[in-house]
């Protein structure tokens, strides 16, 4: 298995780099119940990425959005519609957070996720181009959005 863990720099490196989408496929933004796992490198194809959509099964609003560098490394996730999350000092965070990596703790620290950034979570198909653009996606997957 990969080490999954980085330094602090590294990790701020990789999540501020540039990323691109891997293929020209199209996909199809999930159901509920399902995942979407997708492909992605850097501009200069040095550094893999993937970003991955998980939608709840029963409640519609609940989805995850995870970029992930080095295959097992989580660097940058938004829960939207989910539980509140307890930090390791055991604060809670409400939903919708925000995990981004912390050295020594991975993705298990969360911040209330930034209005500004995310303007309105309960469009979660919109709410997932804001996350690619948080996460310096510049050349976006071709998702396509499905009737719900």
């Amino acid at each position: 298995m990969a080490d999954a863990s980085l330094t602090q720099a590294e990790a701020d490196s990789l999540i501020a780099m540039e990323k691109v989408r891997a293929d020209e496929k199209e996909y199809e933004f999930p159901i509920p119940g399902e995942k979407l796992v997708i492909p992605l490198t850097s501009k200069d194809k040095r550094e893999n990425f993937i970003l991955d959509v998980s939608r709840g099964r029963i409640d519609l609003g609940k989805v995850t959005y995870q970029n992930r560098g080095r295959q097992v490394v989580v660097l940058v996730r938004l829960d939207v519609g989910g539980a509140p999350h307890r930090n390791p000092d055991f604060e809670e965070v409400a939903c919708p957070h925000l995990h981004v990596y912390r050295e020594g703790y991975g993705a298990k620290w969360a911040i209330p996720a930034p209005v500004d950034k995310f303007p309105n979570t309960g469009d979660i198909f919109q709410t997932l181009f804001h996350f690619m653009q948080h996460c310096n996606i510049t050349t976006t997957p071709n998702v396509r959005k499905l009737l719900f």
